[in-house]
C-alpha cells in the first residue's frame, strides 16, 4: 500500500512539473532562459496543502529591525499571500521589456499551484468522521 501511494505521489509530482512547464511555455514561448526545476511541483504541493489542511498553522519568523519573534499564522493566509506574490511577479515580468525576472519561472509557480488545487479538489475524498461509540471525557 505504501509503495502504491509513493508511486502515485511521484506520478502526480511529475505531471505537476509538466503542467507548470506548460503554462510557462504558453505564456512566454519566446523565452531564452531555460526552464528547469521542481518549483512547479513544489507549488502544486502547496496548492494541495491548502485544500487538505485548511486550518493548519505555520510557524513564522518575524523580524522587526533588530528584534525578532516567532508567531503562528494560518497556512491559508501564508500560502495565499505567496500565490499572490508569484502572480504579481509574473505579471510584472511580462510587462517589463527587459525581462528582469532573474531566470525565475513565475508562471510555472502559478501553474503548479493551480494544478495542485484542481488535482486535490478532484481526487481527494472526505473521510466520514464517525463519532466514538462511547463518549470520551
Amino acid at each position: 500500500m505504501q509503495l502504491r501511494r509513493t508511486v502515485l505521489v511521484l506520478a502526480l509530482m511529475f505531471i505537476a512539473i509538466l503542467a507548470a512547464l506548460a503554462l510557462q511555455v504558453a505564456i512566454d514561448p519566446s523565452s531564452t532562459a531555460p526552464t528547469l526545476g521542481a518549483s512547479g511541483a513544489i507549488a502544486a504541493v502547496l496548492g494541495g496543502y491548502i485544500l487538505l489542511y485548511p486550518r493548519a498553522r505555520v510557524l513564522t519568523l518575524i523580524f522587526i529591525i533588530l528584534f525578532f519573534t516567532v508567531i503562528e499564522l494560518p497556512a491559508l493566509i501564508v500560502l495565499g499571500l505567496w500565490f499572490i506574490q508569484q502572480a504579481v511577479f509574473a505579471a510584472v515580468d511580462l510587462t517589463n521589456p527587459t525581462g528582469s525576472g532573474g531566470g525565475v519561472a513565475y508562471f510555472a509557480h502559478v501553474g503548479g499551484f493551480a494544478f495542485g488545487l484542481t488535482t486535490v479538489k478532484l481526487l481527494a475524498t472526505k473521510r466520514r468522521q464517525v463519532p466514538p461509540r462511547y463518549p470520551v471525557y
